[in-house]
């Protein structure tokens, strides 16, 4: 595969999506033919499971089962939308990916961490990130952020929020991929610090 895989990751609030937009935008700047997606999603299943996953507030789901559902999904984006590009020479950009689950059900929902990074690295099939942008905001102050409708995982309480963010940096402790940006910061420092770490592997993008 000779495409290069990037996700970006961390609670919920800490603005994902305005920084995948901003990198996206940038990467096509530079050339790149880029492809983005999210995680669970950006397949007919994913969505499907999203769905379940986000907005089912009547369903009873056990942590093992809300996590073998997260799999399914994210196995479906890789067979259907990631490999495929990586192998066409694009560049990937995911909304979340093995990281959220792992911390979300595992240090947020008591899973074994470790149980959880060996079911992922089956789901994936030996595809992952190059890197992993993880934008850090305490959780209260992400939780400010959000006045929209929350959805079924962003209604497990603050504590949960507190285990997930601590989940998130101890990850990245340990597994050089992870690069921890302040997500305090104004949005266009955010990306900036995002592109100055993506740049290594990018070639001669000034």
């Amino acid at each position: 595969m000779n495409g290069l895989f990037f996700s970006i990751d961390g609670g919920d609030g800490v603005g994902k999506t305005t920084q995948m937009d901003l990198l996206c935008r940038w990467l096509s700047e530079q050339r790149h033919e880029v492809t983005a997606c999210r995680d669970p999603g950006s397949t007919g299943l994913g969505e499907a499971v999203r769905e379940i996953l986000l907005t089912r507030h009547d369903l009873e789901i056990h942590r093992r089962a809300e996590m073998l559902l997260y799999m399914a999904a994210r196995a479906q984006l890789v067979e259907e939308v990631i490999r495929p590009a990586l192998e066409q020479g694009r560049t990937v950009v995911s909304d979340r990916f093995l990281l959220a689950n792992v911390v979300y059900q595992g240090y947020g929902g008591g899973l074994d961490v470790e149980t959880l990074w060996r079911v992922g690295e089956t789901a994936v099939g030996g595809v992952m990130p190059r890197r992993i942008f993880l934008l850090d905001l305490p959780a209260e102050a992400a939780a400010r952020r959000m006045t929209r409708q929350l959805d079924r995982m962003e209604q497990q309480g603050a504590e949960f929020h507190a285990r997930v963010r601590q989940g998130f940096l101890t990850e990245a402790a340990r597994r050089s991929e992870i690069v921890v940006i302040d997500a305090s910061r104004p949005v266009a420092e955010v990306q900036d610090a995002i592109r100055q770490a993506a740049r290594p592997l990018l070639g001669n993008i000034p």
